[in-house]
């Protein structure tokens, strides 16, 4: 299994391609919930077809949200492929921080000291 937690940058930008894919275990997963310009999507999608991969989950795509006739929208028929969109970050208590972050901002800003500011 190969889990991404990397930022998009012109470094990783294609990170995960043919090349890569193909140095994975047969039957492994690629699960990612980083960005969607790290892997070659149509890479991965051959990896997939040929049963290189047994599967991916996918949190991210290059498009966000992918056009009904993309091919990752297209591989999801296929059962070896989990696309979400763009929430594996979302879980009750990540919800609950940002809500209680925003409590305290607006508590602190009516006091005339704001904690955080957003540039």
């Amino acid at each position: 299994m190969l889990s991404l937690h990397c930022p998009l940058t012109d470094e990783t930008r294609g990170l995960i391609g043919a090349r890569e894919l193909g140095l994975m275990k047969d039957g492994a997963w690629l699960i990612n919930t980083a960005r969607g310009g790290l892997v070659d999507e149509s890479a991965l999608l051959d990896a997939l077809n040929s049963g290189r991969l047994a599967g991916a989950a996918c949190d991210v795509a290059s498009q966000e949200p992918p056009a009904a006739d993309s091919p990752l929208m297209q591989a999801l028929h296929g059962g070896k492929l989990l696309l979400t969109p763009h929430v594996a970050w979302a879980s009750e208590e990540a919800m609950q921080t940002l809500a209680d972050q925003l409590i305290d901002n607006l508590e602190a800003f009516m006091a005339g000291q704001p904690v955080r500011r957003v540039v």
